[in-house]
């Protein structure tokens, strides 16, 4: 027998180079693109939920900013290579139903214990929740020396509070405010908003408005319009007018009743090449840590109860944070819950009947 080795080629010198290149060779490092709304929102979302995955992960991360539609998940999600979507309940339920997200085991990435955690509603099969925010209206103090907005009503009243208001071209949130105005109660909004009465009636609201409308698309815009002077009152989100109230410490104030409470989800794009690296995201996100960290920089309240007992002061600005957030019990005034369910099954009927109320003005 010949020992080993005899017989065989003699490896080249350029072999061996080459193999040893390919073994030595870095594998190339998981990158992971989170979608998500821009501003202060995304600047929190960087410091108390990717930076820390980013330390115990080593995961690059690149953060795209869109407008929040299922609807831009289809047109873009596949090109720009979109993995983990940060969504509105609603456009993620819709967004499921289309096929555009992963469905996920809930059971798969939470304990029992977890999933008992989550209020108001835990993990579906496409969707994880991440937080609360409330749709509000905030107004600009100096526009007003005597009497102050304090009711939603007062957002429709031109003649006690005149000037400019800056909305969201959408039929979003308007619609139940133009309703609470006319003193329809907050739990009947939805069902009367399924009616063609109840339609015409809030449209019928918005015209005794239509001339103040100032139209805004980017989430931050409200805030910005209050602060420069191109309206008196705005329809925004809770932390974005604390944002600006409290680190430019610009004279805006915050009116609680009418307030909108509605739940932000995680979602992972159907055309993900990273699924286990996205799902990894999500957990790590969704946790009460990761939740508490965020709500101590932008008052968006957690969807896991024991959460909240970690929330303390702002780092930067050292306000006790619970007191912010939309569902802190001192607010008082009405509340509604944002109906997702309702929300996903009249967008086509909303969105038609918005746009033709927006083309009967030209």
């Amino acid at each position: 027998m010949n020992p080993p080795g005899c017989g065989r080629k003699k490896m080249r010198l350029s072999d061996v180079l080459l193999i040893s290149s390919l073994i030595s060779a870095p594998v190339a490092a998981e990158e992971l693109t989170i979608v998500s709304w821009g501003g202060a929102y995304e600047a929190a979302q960087r410091q108390a939920i990717i930076s820390p995955f980013t330390t115990e992960t080593g995961l690059d991360i690149e953060v795209a900013v869109y407008d929040g539609s299922w609807s831009a998940l289809a047109e873009r999600g596949s090109a720009e290579g979109w993995d983990v979507i940060d969504m509105l309940a609603d456009q993620a339920s819709v967004a499921c139903a289309r096929g555009l997200l992963l469905e996920i085991e809930p059971s798969s990435l939470f304990s029992q214990a977890a999933l008992q955690d989550f209020t108001p509603f835990g993990p579906d099969r496409c969707a994880v929740p991440q937080n609360a925010y409330a749709r509000v209206m905030a107004f600009d103090d100096r526009a007003f020396a005597g009497v102050k907005p304090t009711r939603i009503g007062d957002f429709f009243d031109i003649t006690r509070f005149p000037g400019p208001r800056a909305i969201q071209r959408s039929p979003d949130g308007i619609l139940e405010w133009a309703l609470l105005a006319e003193g329809v109660p907050p739990e009947q909004i939805y069902g009367l908003l399924s009616t063609e009465r109840g339609l015409r009636l809030a449209f019928r609201k918005l015209d005794t408005i239509r001339d103040e409308i100032v139209w805004w698309d980017d989430p931050a815009e409200p805030a910005e319009m209050l602060g420069d002077g191109r309206a008196v009152m705005a329809v925004g989100f809770n932390g974005r007018f604390f944002d600006v109230a409290q680190r430019d410490r610009a004279p805006i104030d915050i009116v609680w009743d009418g307030r909108i409470i509605g739940i932000e989800v995680w979602a992972i794009a159907a055309t993900t090449d990273v699924p286990d690296a996205a799902r990894d995201f999500i957990v790590h996100a969704t946790t009460p840590a990761s939740m508490a960290r965020f709500a101590t920089r932008i008052p968006y309240g957690p969807t896991r109860r024991s959460a909240f007992d970690r929330i303390g002061f702002n780092p930067d600005i050292g306000l006790p944070m619970r007191a912010y957030l939309p569902n802190a019990p001192q607010h008082g005034g009405r509340v509604l819950v944002r109906d997702s369910s309702w929300y996903a099954n009249t967008e086509e009927l909303r969105q038609r009947r918005f746009h033709s109320w927006l083309d009967a003005a030209e």
